[in-house]
């Protein structure tokens, strides 16, 4: 359910010992108005209008949220030094994202919010692992592929738990626990 995107630019590998320069930053995007893509802003919260995809009859869900993350990264080799910057974001897509109509509620928003929200937390742990890799110019591509895919399953793994847990929102008492923990973990981390 979740989309997940990778942008990667890469240089052409040559061999040797080098001296590497590692930047990981957050990128904070804001889209466009008439673009598909919202970027994740802690102060700006999904709304109804967000969700443009077109209904799944077919599912069983009220709601779906299609979120994600990516990096972009860049490598450069000069005069012996390697230097390797790596931008992070998280995004909701919104033409795959639906509501059922009619079905528009507070409530099935903050459990939609929700989703973005973990989204984030699974991007900003994918973010803290890629500042504590060993980079090197040899094995940047294996390393950045073993981590997102690693924090891909990851996000994935958190995603199931929290719909699986709420019976997709649908056990109040046991989403209004979730939404503790997951504001809780917001309040945590950082991008920096």
């Amino acid at each position: 359910m979740k989309s997940l995107l990778i942008i990667l630019f890469a240089s052409i590998s040559v061999n040797g010992l080098a001296q590497t320069t590692v930047t990981v930053q957050w990128l904070q995007r804001k889209a466009p108005a008439n673009s598909d893509t919202v970027y994740y802003n802690a102060g700006r919260k999904l709304t109804w209008p967000d969700f443009k995809g077109k209904e799944d009859v077919k599912s069983p869900a009220l709601a779906i949220t299609s979120s994600g993350f990516g990096f972009l990264a860049g490598v450069q080799k000069n005069n012996g030094k390697t230097n390797i910057n790596i931008t992070v974001y998280c995004y909701f897509g919104k033409k795959a994202s639906w509501v059922r109509a009619g079905r528009e509620s507070a409530y099935a928003l903050n459990h939609e919010q929700h989703h973005f929200d973990i989204t984030y937390i699974a991007t900003c742990m994918f973010l803290q692992k890629l500042k504590s890799a060993s980079f090197t110019w040899e094995n940047y591509n294996a390393v950045l592929d073993r981590i997102y895919a690693e924090s891909s399953r990851q996000l994935e793994k958190m995603q199931n738990e929290y719909d699986g847990q709420t019976k997709n929102g649908q056990l109040k008492d046991v989403q209004a626990t979730w939404n503790e923990k997951i504001d809780a973990q917001l309040a945590t981390i950082s991008t920096n």
